[in-house]
């Protein structure tokens, strides 16, 4: 995983799990990867990724079978999208639409880009 400069590793990790789990990679009621395994596949320190958890159970994401592991919640895909929902909406939206605002792009014009993606996904293509 290649990390940016820009957000804290853990936060990024939490971010990689999130999007494991929206993915449909990683199950509801589903044992995640170890905190060890997650650690070496990420190539970082455990402590690290015990953050990454810590705050994942904090979130009501994930929890904890002492002795087990930790376990993905059955509620989680929507607790997933609805705290990315809320961060587009008040952190990313506000400058995409400030660039089309002063682009002169409208909506329409984004329709045959979106299906596009939408469909590039669907047929499991990567960008």
């Amino acid at each position: 995983m290649e990390f940016k400069d820009t957000q804290a590793i853990y936060l990024q990790i939490a971010d990689y799990i999130n999007e494991q789990i929206l993915l449909g990679k990683w199950l509801p009621e589903e044992r995640i990867p170890s905190v060890r395994e997650l650690a070496i596949d990420l190539e970082v320190n455990p402590n690290t990724v015990m953050r990454t958890c810590e705050l994942l159970q904090q979130q009501d994401i994930i929890y904890n079978k002492r002795g087990v592991g930790y376990f993905i919640k059955d509620h989680a895909i929507q607790k997933i999208m609805e705290t990315k929902k809320e961060a587009f909406i008040n952190n990313e939206l506000p400058q995409f639409l400030q660039s089309l605002y002063l682009l002169g792009i409208t909506l329409d014009d984004l329709k045959p880009y979106f299906e596009q993606f939408k469909q590039t996904k669907l047929n499991g293509h990567e960008n």
